[in-house]
């Protein structure tokens, strides 16, 4: 018999799995992709550095000179009042957007987009960022912070540098209650309690009979919202040897 699962507690929604977004400073995003940014250059000016509780890096409010303002997430060593340009044409320089085909082999981004004019999708984590190791044409290879090599159009844009915060890991958290807070605004479940931790009636994997799951992990094919827990379409099971 299936159970009313966690995950299917948040699928359902409610107050307890519902992030709050609406007190967060805005979304991350390039500025608008067009003929300024494919052909010339635009000029800006961080006009703020923000704290934002949905996001573990400071955030760069930067205004253009056509009065447009956006949101990044700021590179390491930027300041309020630096001077930041987007544009095909920009110079290579910290906090600057440009297309991945004008920026050369071996140069740290951050903010990569996926197809050109998404406002950006890979390597935007606290101190991350991602190296363009070589120009094909109209592709450009980049490597991820997982160390995976990916192919991108060369019209996809980038900001040069590292992301701030890179240290955020260092400072333990101290207090179970700053864990829970951090994890609340961005809508993750802490603190998360195993399965076999629990009843029999609450999870598939609980009983009285200790920290045992009793059956194997992998749930049989076709198994309902409440079974389908534990080693999902698994390539392999057991240890290696």
């Amino acid at each position: 018999m299936g159970k009313r699962l966690i995950t299917q507690a948040r699928g359902k929604g409610g107050p307890t799995y519902r992030a709050f977004s609406h007190k967060n400073a805005g979304e991350i995003k390039h500025r608008k992709y067009d003929d300024t940014e494919k052909n010339s250059v635009i000029n800006g000016r961080v006009v703020d550095l923000l704290h934002c509780p949905g996001h573990n890096a400071p955030l760069a409010k930067v205004k253009y000179d056509n009065g447009e303002e956006t949101l990044v997430s700021a590179p390491l060593g930027i300041r309020i009042n630096d001077t930041v340009s987007s544009g095909a044409k920009a110079e290579m320089k910290i906090g600057n957007t440009l297309p991945l085909k004008n920026i050369p082999e071996g140069t740290d981004v951050y903010n990569v987009e996926s197809q050109p004019g998404d406002g950006g999708k890979f390597a935007r984590t606290s101190g991350g960022f991602a190296t363009v190791v070589s120009q094909l044409g109209e592709k450009t290879i980049v490597r991820l912070p997982s160390k995976k090599q990916r192919e991108f159009s060369s019209e996809c844009r980038a900001i040069i540098g590292q992301i701030s915060g890179g240290g955020r890991k260092d400072k333990p958290m101290l207090k179970a209650g700053k864990h829970y807070h951090a994890m609340r605004a961005r809508n993750k479940l802490y603190p998360r309690t195993a399965g076999v931790a629990m009843n029999a009636v609450d999870h598939p994997f609980g009983s009285g009979r200790g920290r045992h799951v009793g059956k194997p992990k992998t749930p049989p094919r076709g198994a309902p919202p409440g079974r389908n827990v534990g080693l999902l379409h698994s390539r392999r099971t057991g240890r290696r040897r």
